[in-house]
């Protein structure tokens, strides 16, 4: 009997195998809780069986993933071998945009005070509006 990919998959399985969840049962939850779309239709069913050429699109960290399967896969593989299983289909300008803003320089060593500590807080809230 030859290993052949599968031609479907459970979503939730395949979110496992391509790296974008930690964990099975994490990317269960996020499908269950209606975050993901198929081909722009959203679904709350893990055992959505998905293939090759759909297009999913859910949340991941701060932004949006749009991805569409190339394959199945076997496997829940290295990190390589996971991205092979997606295209990702955002703009490539976005790695530009999302720098996250660096630490400003404290004066003095140790770290750093209340005061600090709240005027690096208002700096990020301007950062993200």
């Amino acid at each position: 009997m030859s290993e052949a990919a599968p031609q479907k998959l459970r979503l939730d399985k395949w979110l496992w195998y391509a790296r974008f969840f930690k964990t099975r049962s994490l990317a269960a939850t996020i499908v269950a809780g209606g975050n993901v779309r198929i081909n722009g239709t959203p679904t709350s069913k893990r055992s959505t069986t998905i293939s090759a050429g759909d297009v999913l699109t859910f949340p991941k960290d701060d932004h949006i993933r749009v991805i569409r399967v190339e394959a199945c896969g076997t496997r829940r593989g290295p990190a390589p071998e996971a991205q092979e299983l997606y295209t990702d289909m955002a703009p490539p300008e976005r790695a530009v945009r999302e720098k996250v803003p660096h630490n400003p320089a404290f004066e003095g060593k140790g770290r750093p005070t209340k005061r600090d500590r709240r005027q690096l807080d208002l700096s990020k809230a301007r950062h993200l509006e």
